[in-house]
């Protein structure tokens, strides 16, 4: 073995040691900006779909927070009510031994007490089934008769349509994410299109050669490469997957009309509501006020013996049973419309209900 001086050399002289470093830009790729900017719609997309989800296990737990205590006030009501019968015909016995009465006027109220104690058992039931569902959504516990009544949201709400449009047109979810989805596919149109256009790189390359041979020791070199690529023709796959790209902006498009335009039929259809549980509430308490009033009278009247039947008492009672239940009910369901208006307009969240 000889170098490169005609001079003898073994292959122990020399031991070549190479070592580089390559730093690569990239100039221009049209389809990289709008993959990035993709993945960050993408994200704002999961967020907004967070609330939505949030927004629904919300209106549960509050409708199962209300359906717990309608059914405890519901026990309450059907368990004075059955008190109150059977005292009636304990009464009503000793009226029939005296002749005040007679034995058809006892038998109406065995049947209206028969009557109390299923709507009692039903009652009951009732209690169970909402205990289950409110364990199911919030929590376990422990003593129902705990919770808190309100009728009132805990946080103000629109006071007009027009407000309510106003705020839903800048908060509601599904219009959010119907926009969000229209620039995915926006995007996705640029991406595909980006597969068609050119690319330009730069790179510098350095290497290092040590003890490169018997006559060079050492040995440095610097690459600096340009690249652009433009791709000539690609069959038509390409242009296929942009058509159906912009199909599917087209879908997305008329998805988020329909959304914008259902926005508007779903806030006033959840402001109709919240005022007309709110006037049916108002009326439902003067039914109460007054059914009371004319029940205290007849009952005085039929124990007086003033011309008052058996009869007269039994439907002055279940008037007023009906009132107090439907109150409760009312009650609820005004509630109830109050939070699926801010849930119409986008607000029934943690943050605009304050929840720690």
């Amino acid at each position: 073995m000889t170098n490169q001086g005609g001079g003898d050399a073994s292959i122990t002289d020399v031991d070549p040691l190479t070592t580089s470093i390559k730093i690569e830009q990239t100039l221009i790729d049209f389809g990289r900006d709008a993959e990035y900017k993709k993945k960050k719609i993408g994200i704002n997309l999961a967020e907004a779909k967070l609330l939505k989800k949030e927004q629904d296990i919300l209106y549960k737990a509050i409708e199962a927070y209300s359906g717990l205590i309608l059914a405890n006030e519901k026990l309450t009501i059907n368990q004075r009510n059955l008190s109150l019968l059977e005292r009636q015909v304990e009464t009503d016995k000793v009226r029939l031994e005296r002749g005040q009465i007679t034995v058809s006027d006892l038998a109406q109220s065995e049947s209206s007490l028969a009557g109390a104690q299923a709507q009692f058992i039903q009652a009951k039931n009732e209690i169970i089934t909402n205990k289950l569902n409110y364990e199911n959504i919030i929590g376990k516990i422990s003593n129902s008769k705990n919770l808190k009544k309100t009728s009132k949201s805990i946080v103000s709400i629109p006071q007009s349509l027009n407000s309510a449009i106003d705020l839903s047109k800048q908060n509601n979810l599904d219009i959010t994410i119907a926009k969000l989805e229209l620039e995915q596919s926006e995007k996705d149109i640029e991406i595909a299109e980006s597969d068609l256009k050119p690319t330009a790189t730069l790179s510098l390359e350095r290497s290092y050669s040590d003890d490169l041979s018997a006559t060079y020791d050492e040995k440095e070199k610097d690459v600096l490469k340009a690249t652009v690529s433009w791709p000539f023709y690609s069959g038509g796959k390409k242009r296929v997957t942009i058509s159906k790209n912009q199909s599917l902006k087209t879908r997305q498009r008329l998805l988020l009309d329909n959304a914008i335009k259902t926005n508007d039929t779903i806030v006033a259809t959840a402001w109709a509501n919240l005022q007309f549980s709110k006037s049916f509430l108002d009326s439902v308490r003067l039914q109460v006020r007054a059914a009371q009033i004319a029940n205290e009278g007849i009952t005085a009247e039929y124990e007086r013996g003033s011309g008052r039947t058996t009869l007269d008492v039994i439907q002055s009672n279940t008037l007023l049973l009906d009132a107090k239940v439907s109150l409760s009910n009312s009650e609820r369901n005004y509630l109830l419309a109050q939070y699926n208006l801010l849930k119409s307009v986008g607000l029934l969240n943690s943050d605009y209900l304050k929840l720690k």
